[in-house]
């Protein structure tokens, strides 16, 4: 059975390097978004809803149904697709992303989803400041480069679609968790300074996942702990005897 992974925002499949360097799963596959230093299907607009639909063309390719684990955006995407496709997802993992009515979207969100505001916002973000930006959130700084170096004016672009597309996503996609069958593990920082660690418990809630909190990790827990990130995911794994 094969293992997927799918970053967030402003990110590349590049995030989850240090965690699958560490898991002893072969064959794992680290996605890219189209867009995020990969290139655009023809047409593609980067809604919300093509991202899930581009995640399921991407699920559709293996043989039988996959053990999914996303992060951020990569995690609003998993939990979608799990909750409507459950025949592609085996097991989720997934943290740093509310999927409830209850989350109001943090202020770099709300600047993202008005125009003008948001294009200003993206024509400050740089190299430079995102290697900042990362960093202010408990990124290392080598990893906070890497990332940083791939922000490109298509990116930008996508970011902005994405969020715009997605002022109400959250009562628009808690519904269907209860649809998901495929036993899942939630991830969360104490210091997440996008969404609160609350948020962690109510998911495990709404899917019947097991809720694991890093209380000294922020937004990005799988870059300030990779070795307890891919710990947990492993013995998960072996819980369902993988």
């Amino acid at each position: 059975m094969t293992a997927v992974f799918v970053h967030g925002v402003p990110d590349t499949h590049r995030v989850w390097r240090p965690v699958m360097e560490r898991l002893d799963r072969a064959g794992a596959v680290a996605l890219s978004l189209p867009g995020f230093d990969a290139p655009l299907p023809e047409g593609f607009t980067a809604t919300k809803d093509e991202y899930v639909s581009w995640l399921i063309r991407e699920l559709e390719r293996f043989d039988g149904p996959v053990d999914l684990v996303g992060q951020d955006w990569g995690s609003l995407l998993v939990t979608r697709v799990a909750s409507l496709r459950p025949d592609l997802v085996a097991s989720f993992v997934g943290g740093g992303a509310p999927v409830s009515g209850e989350y109001v979207w943090h202020k770099a969100a709300r600047l993202f989803q008005q125009p003008g505001a948001g294009e200003k916002t993206m024509a400050g973000l740089n190299e430079i400041t995102g290697v900042r930006l990362l960093m202010a959130n408990g990124v290392p700084e080598d990893q906070a480069r890497e990332a940083a170096r791939q922000i490109d004016g298509r990116m930008k672009d996508c970011i902005l679609r994405l969020y715009r597309s997605a002022l109400t996503v959250f009562p628009e996609w808690e519904p269907e968790l209860s649809s998901i069958r495929a036993l899942g593990l939630v991830l969360w920082g104490g210091r997440d300074q996008y969404a609160s660690a609350r948020f962690a418990d109510r998911m495990g809630e709404q899917t019947g996942a097991r809720v694991v909190h890093f209380p000294d990790c922020g937004h990005w827990w799988q870059c300030e702990a990779p070795e307890r990130t891919a710990d947990e995911i492993a013995g998960f794994w072996r819980e369902l005897g993988r």
